[in-house]
């Protein structure tokens, strides 16, 4: 009976959640008197929250305790400026995952109750609990995987920035008309982030390596920000700023070129793992017949 009132609970709580997600409450008097050309709050968050998945829009009404416990993390906060994703989106989502891995085993254990083959309340507690903490995490572990995919292909991306820096330098043009020319024929998000980086610079009137620095410590790229550092130092020594650049990008393939040969190298151990597997199952297949009859006539 009180597995029944517990798991009853939680679905309620869970409907509720979908209720207030699917109804928001009204903008607040303070608000919308606080709002210069009447764009509130929610109108605020309605805009961020418009391109987001269901997740995103069902898990809003939590987001404001997430972050009164502290939510994200600066890691977080790091990795999501990295991929560009709204911090309010992330936490709801995270929200509605919980709750999504909190209710489903109470409400397959009452349909089983239902249907007579109570599972009882020990199993359906851990399994919500295991699922929760599962759903809590997932949203984190895919924004860090997706960071991590960022910066390795914003890291690619800035090599040949660099070559087409120095090709330009050495074609006689100054340091910021390099940037500016390296950075047109580019593609890709990496290209898309500095080109508006540059002309962030340009239209602000602040040296173009300010801009690439701070671009560098929002992504996380520290060879963005060792890049501006010597673009920063280059004054009239064209020649010279023109040596590091190209080092500088040499040494970012021969890094690359190392870190794939060490993930090509992971993968061929992982890829014998399953062949070890198989192996030890067909000779467990073929020996246990002959154990077994051997101990059977001792």
């Amino acid at each position: 009976m009180i597995g029944s009132l517990v798991f009853g609970l939680g679905t309620g709580v869970g409907l509720w959640l979908i209720v207030v997600g699917w109804r928001p409450r009204p903008p607040r008097l303070g608000e919308a008197l606080d709002a210069p050309y009447g764009l509130t709050r929610q109108a605020q968050v309605d805009a961020e929250t418009a391109g987001a998945g269901w997740a995103g829009r069902w898990g809003r009404p939590a987001v404001r305790w997430l972050r009164r416990l502290g939510l994200p993390t600066t890691g977080t906060r790091r990795d999501l400026a990295t991929v560009d994703k709204p911090v309010d989106i992330h936490l709801a989502e995270q929200a509605t995952a919980t709750v999504f891995g909190l209710l489903v085993p109470p409400v397959f254990a009452m349909l089983l109750t239902f249907a007579g083959t109570g599972p009882g309340f020990a199993m359906p507690a851990a399994a919500s609990l295991i699922l929760g903490v599962a759903g809590f995490l997932a949203p984190e572990l895919s924004v860090r995987s997706e960071a991590a995919q960022h910066r390795t292909a914003f890291r690619d991306a800035l090599s040949s920035f660099l070559d087409l820096v120095v090709i330009s330098l050495a074609a006689g043009s100054g340091v910021d008309q390099a940037l500016d020319e390296a950075a047109s024929v580019g593609s890709g998000p990496a290209y898309a982030e500095i080109r508006y980086a540059l002309t962030e610079a340009r239209l602000a009137r602040v040296p173009p390596w300010d801009t690439l620095a701070l671009l560098g410590q929002r992504l996380a790229v520290p060879e963005l920000r060792q890049l501006a550092a010597t673009v920063g130092m280059a004054g009239s020594e064209g020649a010279r700023v023109r040596s590091s650049l190209r080092s500088r990008a040499v040494a970012m393939r021969d890094k690359r070129l190392t870190d794939a040969e060490g993930e090509a190298n992971a993968a061929t151990e992982r890829m014998s793992l399953p062949i070890v597997a198989l192996f030890a199952g067909f000779l467990i297949f073929l020996g246990y017949p002959a154990l077994a009859a051997v101990l059977g006539g001792l």
